[in-house]
């Protein structure tokens, strides 16, 4: 007898294939059988009726920003509520682990709190492995993975200084990077427009990213920029690829900026040049025009060199102000993502601040909260971020809906939240997988129901190697998302981004419902996703 049987269903199975009805049977934690009878005469402990909805694999969640936030709340509700049953952590250079450098987990939380919350968690972890360990052990609502960060091998070793690495050093973080991978790590990330990550050179990066070769992983970049110099860094994102012979994963697929907006086709180009030159490469996208991230990487980089107590006191300075105000204004740091000037700080909104007194902050501009303070935007950005010890975060609206829609319909595309916690968050976090079944696949008619599914299930487990996971097939991990086509959608907006989506029914992590008639159930089946050679 099966445990769970889903019937009456319009199965879209993930690979893009046209749906069909049928049935779906589940034993344990895996899918059991698949059944072409809407109701066949099969026995289960539950028999579940959805009276047409689809039924297609649980959605993965290529760029996940909850390392520290399921500590707080295992659940992951707003990712759980949208049908995200797998997340891939560790992004853009910064995983929660390895952590050995002394003082170190205080340090990077401080350095980090803008971009995964600040939340009152002994750090009793070292390796990649007892991360994922304590992960396991607080429970957790969706499965995890995790990408050993950049960043975070750096910091291990050289602490946020921006100094290049000795040869010595270098080994030793190269072989952080190793045991990382043998602890079951999904592949590498890294982070070039933030620090300590832009203080690498292209030779480090391909040094580091090497020790993927043989564990087949892949290299996942937030690339060097992604508006003035978008061209160079995708040049080197390629060639590192390239010579290594490693899969490439290129976060957040975008071209920002009105310098870079309508150059889409030229983005796609490039990388289809890359598959012809044999490069295996992949990308994501948020369907969203505005980005979000730490309100500190708006600084140059060398602000941060000294730590975050060093900028801190820099950021009181004011001859450091000075300079500050002066690269941002005239960019005088050539190839840095300079975000602020990029994007225009009627277009840098607060998203979240730490403490009370800034709360009013949320949801303002800095241009606005320049002129409520009578000061230029540099300065309010500098005195914001000594007010809030450097725990604020942003969004950024910088890039065309055009765009989105181009990057959206593109084939090798598959989907990621970006999302950041707390205060007024992004949309995105709440919202993301229903938007696009709601508006660009139902409403505006750009990607067909089974398209967009495989873009968020079989393509991101194929590019980041979940063997068990994006397909419904006898066999594979019973992670499986029910919704109606007629009334999915996003009800998170920027002004109210703390809405959950509605038309997802159910959602069901290792064969347990995390979501039954589009509530919460509070159970913690999912599980830490650990590759092994």
């Amino acid at each position: 007898m099966s445990d769970v049987l889903i019937e009456n269903a319009r199965i879209v199975d993930g690979t893009g294939a046209p749906w069909f009805r049928g049935a779906i049977s589940v034993e344990g934690d895996e899918i059991e059988t698949i059944h072409r009878e809407s109701s066949p005469s099969v026995t289960a402990a539950e028999t579940v009726d959805v009276d047409g909805a689809v039924v297609c694999p649980g959605f993965i969640d290529t760029h996940s920003h909850s390392d520290m936030e399921l500590f707080d709340d295992p659940t992951l509700a707003p990712k759980i509520r949208q049908g995200i049953t797998t997340e891939v952590l560790g992004q853009d250079g910064f995983s929660m682990a390895p952590m050995y450098r002394d003082g170190g987990a205080e340090e990077w939380s401080k350095q980090l709190g803008a971009l995964a919350g600040r939340v009152d968690t002994e750090w009793t972890w070292g390796s990649i492995g007892e991360y994922l360990d304590a992960v396991e052990a607080n429970g957790l609502g969706p499965n995890v993975g995790i990408l050993v960060g950049h960043g975070t091998v750096r910091f291990n070793v050289l602490g946020m200084s921006d100094t290049a690495p000795s040869v010595d050093e270098l080994t030793e973080m190269a072989e952080l990077v190793t045991e990382a991978l043998e602890d079951g790590a999904l592949g590498f990330s890294t982070g070039l427009i933030y620090t300590p990550c832009t203080y690498a050179d292209t030779g480090e990066v391909q040094t580091l990213v090497s020790r993927l070769a043989p564990f087949g992983r892949p290299f996942v970049a937030h690339v060097r920029s992604e508006g003035r110099w978008i061209w160079d860094a995708l040049d080197e994102f390629v060639d590192i690829g390239d010579e290594e012979g490693i899969p490439l994963h290129l976060s957040h697929f975008k071209v920002a900026g009105p310098m870079q907006q309508g150059k889409v086709d030229r983005a796609i180009a490039l990388i289809e040049a890359a598959r012809e030159r044999g490069v295996d490469i992949t990308a994501e996208q948020y369907p969203y025009t505005a980005g979000s991230t730490m309100l500190s990487a708006v600084l140059p980089p060398w602000v941060h060199a000294t730590g975050p107590d060093g900028a801190i006191e820099q950021l009181q300075d004011e001859a450091a102000r000075e300079r500050i105000t002066r690269d941002i204004e005239e960019w005088r740091i050539p190839g840095w993502e300079n975000i602020g000037a990029l994007a225009g700080w009627e277009n840098v909104v607060i998203a979240n601040v730490e403490s009370d007194e800034n709360d009013h902050l949320e949801g303002m501009s800095v241009a606005e909260i320049a002129t409520q303070r009578d000061v230029e935007p540099v300065e309010a950005v500098c005195d914001v971020l000594v007010e809030e010890e450097l725990s604020a975060s942003i969004s950024l609206h910088m890039l065309d809906e055009g765009d989105v829609r181009d990057i959206l319909s593109y084939e090798r595309v598959c989907v990621g939240t970006d999302g950041l916690f707390g205060g007024t968050p992004h949309p995105r976090v709440y919202g993301t997988y229903p938007r696009i079944l709601g508006r660009y696949v139902r409403d505006e008619n750009l990607l067909t129901v089974e398209e967009a599914v495989r873009k968020m299930t079989s393509l991101p487990a194929r590019a980041m190697g979940l063997d068990h996971k994006g397909v419904i097939r006898a066999g594979m991990d019973a992670d499986l998302v029910v919704f109606d086509p007629v009334t999915v959608g996003s009800q998170a907006t920027f002004k109210n981004p703390r809405r959950y989506p509605q038309g997802i029914e159910h959602v069901v992590v290792n064969g347990t419902f995390a979501v039954r008639d589009g509530e919460a159930t509070g159970s913690l089946p999912g599980r830490a996703v650990r590759k092994s050679m």
